[in-house]
């Protein structure tokens, strides 16, 4: 399978305090993965994708709130963003195959994202940009992290299983496909949804809003009353 392209050196040099505040509390989630997850990337996914889906509906639900209330248009914001936490949800759901979450983490993934949630929906409510450049940092570390296990898988020292099934259906991967395969696509839309997360967070700021990585295609998961018309 040919590896989607990405621009591994996008960062967002922060620019005031709020851009700082985002950075600063992205880097001390990344020390505490790094410290409790060590080299497991499998485990380190599983609980936080758990984490990664929340943003995105909280976000759509403030700004269909916010809109129903303004009786205004939402530029395309709702959508982008209940796309992003369904994408997100289908990663937890493939790591979830690939490495079965032990007891403990599940009771940890219950407690993380029920503080995160909270924890966010305020930060949305109070500075929205600022909730932005957070999730865009989150993905920059995303990023980071698939590739040093991509960098396992490549040395052997994670094992390069067979890619479940769910993953060869939503991303449409060939029936030969690896766990490698499905990191560099996961990958990839981590790094779709860290430039448009900057790129709102830019638009809110108003400054430029830079390009976005294409998205690798997959399929379109159809509500229940598509499927039964």
């Amino acid at each position: 399978m040919t590896a989607p392209f990405i621009d591994l050196g996008v960062h967002h040099k922060p620019a005031g305090m709020s851009d700082r505040v985002a950075l600063g509390f992205t880097k001390v989630l990344r020390w505490t993965a790094d410290t409790f997850f060590a080299e497991r990337y499998g485990h380190r996914a599983v609980v936080l994708e758990t984490v990664a889906a929340v943003p995105g509906m909280v976000g759509a639900t403030i700004n269909h709130l916010a809109c129903l209330r303004r009786m205004c248009d939402d530029k395309g914001w709702i959508k982008t963003l209940m796309d992003e936490a369904e994408n997100e949800r289908m990663h937890l759901m493939t790591f979830i195959e690939i490495s079965q979450p032990t007891r403990f983490e599940r009771a940890v993934i219950i407690g993380v994202q029920w503080i995160f949630y909270l924890c966010f929906f305020a930060l949305y409510l109070v500075s929205s940009k600022t909730a932005h450049r957070v999730v865009g940092y989150f993905e920059e570390e995303a990023v980071i992290s698939y590739t040093h296990y991509l960098a396992e898988i490549d040395k052997g020292r994670s094992a390069n299983v067979p890619a479940p099934e769910i993953a060869k259906k939503y991303w449409d991967l060939p029936a030969e496909a690896t766990l490698r395969d499905v990191v560099l696509v996961v990958r990839a839309d981590e790094a779709h949804h860290r430039d448009v997360n900057h790129g709102f967070a830019n638009e809110l700021a108003g400054l430029p809003v830079g390009p976005v990585a294409d998205c690798p295609p997959h399929v379109t998961l159809e509500p229940n009353w598509k499927k039964a018309a």
